[in-house]
């Protein structure tokens, strides 16, 4: 009985203690803090999450977060495991002996990569530059997402077709963007999708809604949709299921 009194009059004078000093709650740590580190994971995980929306540019104080991200392992960890749970969805799907079940997948950093790109744009930190990008795309240099590239060869694998719509334009883009997919291994899509001179001018959401809706009026069933950009998850006959990549480098209004 008096070990027990003891133990209450120690657990009341703990309470009292921490109470009187401010004592922070439990999940809070008292390591010290990289403030900078802290504010861009949590700028990186607003945009991620769609809270921060239009931005132009990275916060230049992110650069070394930013850079750490896409080049230490990170990023393609993310990647892999959203991977995991697009086939961990496909897996429960019966593809239908009519051949009209689809998919419709992104290019840039969906399909290809645009890190080295970006790297000497300090990672987004640097405003958008159309003719640089265009230079750029025009190379033909962009490497695979090896694990889009790996999803992407099941979902042909299993019948599915395949759909790439892109915002790269279609009369300046198209050669150079056939033969980079060609040469990456994207190898048996059903179609890719430029944007034309009839969809200059229209939003990413628009563009890309109508030409999903074009496939859904000739029959096709969209069971899924992968994109780096919340616009390429918006709008009009999205499919059964999105799927979000990552990339903190640039937002496609």
């Amino acid at each position: 009985m008096a070990k027990r009194v003891n133990e209450i009059i120690i657990f009341v004078f703990v309470a009292l203690f921490s109470k009187a000093i401010g004592a922070k709650p439990y999940w809070r740590t008292r390591w010290p803090i990289d403030r900078v580190s802290t504010e861009c994971l949590t700028w990186q995980l607003a945009v991620e999450a769609n809270n921060v929306r239009g931005w132009r540019i990275v916060p230049a104080h992110c650069l070394s977060h930013i850079e750490a991200y896409m080049t230490g392992g990170q990023y393609e960890q993310d990647v892999d495991y959203i991977v995991e749970q697009i086939e961990s969805y496909v897996s429960e799907l019966v593809v239908g002996e009519d051949g009209m079940d689809a998919w419709i997948l992104d290019i840039d950093d969906t399909c290809l990569s645009n890190v080295i790109y970006y790297k000497k744009k300090k990672y987004g930190c640097e405003p958008y530059d159309p003719m640089a990008f265009k230079a750029w795309a025009m190379k033909g240099e962009c490497p695979a997402i090896p694990g889009v590239l790996g999803l992407f060869s099941k979902l042909v694998k299993n019948g599915f077709k395949v759909f790439l719509i892109t915002g790269r334009d279609e009369e300046t883009l198209a050669p150079s963007t056939i033969a980079n997919l060609h040469d990456q291994g994207f190898i048996g899509y059903e179609r890719l999708t430029f944007r034309s001179p009839a969809y200059k001018g229209k939003s990413a959401v628009v563009y890309k809604s109508e030409i999903r809706k074009q496939i859904m009026e000739e029959g096709y069933r969209i069971w899924g949709n992968v994109g780096d950009q919340w616009t390429d998850l918006q709008g009009d006959c999205l499919g059964n299921r999105t799927f979000k990549l990552p990339n903190p480098m640039y937002c496609v209004p």
